[in-house]
């Protein structure tokens, strides 16, 4: 068998175009078509549950990928043509942060904090907790009080703030420490076998900096905020291999460098293999 090329990638304005710039019309279809190469594993990083990563997979026209980390890496799941499979030793890898404590637990304790709404029901599973609040509160007091009900416990979390724009609203999630990207990816490379060299990670905002950095083989695209390619390029230089992080500039094959074009445009930087793939035209015979 081939050697196998790894790409993990975030979506929403990684690969799918659901932000300001415009996308090359190319680029989706030619990472179909790379994803389709018996030598290509396809990983989804994101945080969106099983639900939405369908959804945007059927909406978007994206490639089905062999596995998704979801759940804002609460959740690895593998794939084989409709069946989603959720991998349970993920679960045992990240469970001991929470002590045997669960969801409902940590509600119960978390009550009482002013202006925090729970979310509903299908947003919430085994290891993530997830909240509204208002935008006008102040985070850090929200996420010390969190903290300061959750830790007498022995519960070690990882407390996620952001912002809804569309909807006006802050989001809290409440997860094990130990559940991210970045902790996600290395346990799949790890129980998987996937090579370092061989394994490529793309992102486009400040929830992937985590990645970007970490030594990792990693692309941001073009269209990634201006402050998160600055923070990106001086942290990983302070950790001394600037040269793993890759910044797409456009020009790859013609195409733009936004989105999916700044995805392939990192991979072929990264494995040079793959610039031949990437630049066959539909219908060309392999």
């Amino acid at each position: 068998m081939p050697d196998r090329v790894i790409l993990c990638t975030d979506l929403d304005r990684t690969v799918i175009p659901n932000g300001d710039q415009p996308e090359s019309p190319e680029a989706r279809p030619r990472l179909h078509r790379f994803a389709g190469r018996s030598e290509t594993v396809l990983v989804y990083v994101s945080g969106r549950d099983e639900g939405l990563l369908r959804s945007a997979i059927r909406d978007y026209t994206l490639p089905v990928p062999d596995f998704a980390i979801g759940d804002v890496g609460t959740t690895i799941y593998r794939l084989q043509g409709e069946r989603w499979s959720r991998w349970q030793a993920w679960s045992d890898e990240i469970a001991p942060d929470w002590r045997g404590w669960e969801g409902p637990d940590l509600a119960g304790w978390l009550g009482g904090i002013d202006r925090l709404e729970l979310q509903e029901p299908e947003k919430q599973n085994d290891f993530k907790l997830s909240y509204y609040a208002p935008c006008d509160i102040r985070p850090a007091q929200l996420l010390a009080a969190v903290r300061e009900r959750l830790e007498p416990r022995g519960v070690r979390a990882n407390l996620i703030w952001s912002i809804d724009e569309q909807a006006g609203r802050g989001l809290l999630d409440i997860l094990p420490a130990s559940a991210n990207k970045r902790h996600a990816i290395e346990f799949l490379m790890r129980e998987q076998d996937f090579p370092d060299r061989a394994t490529v990670f793309a992102g486009d905002s400040g929830n992937d900096l985590d990645v970007l950095v970490s030594g990792l083989q990693a692309v941001l695209v073009r269209n990634a905020p201006d402050e998160v390619r600055e923070e990106a390029v001086r942290r990983a230089g302070e950790a001394g291999h600037p040269e793993r992080l890759y910044v797409a500039r456009g020009g790859f094959l013609g195409m733009n460098g936004h989105y999916a074009a700044g995805v392939l445009e990192g991979v072929a930087h990264f494995l040079p293999q793959t610039v031949a793939w990437l630049a066959e035209r539909p219908g060309t015979r392999r």
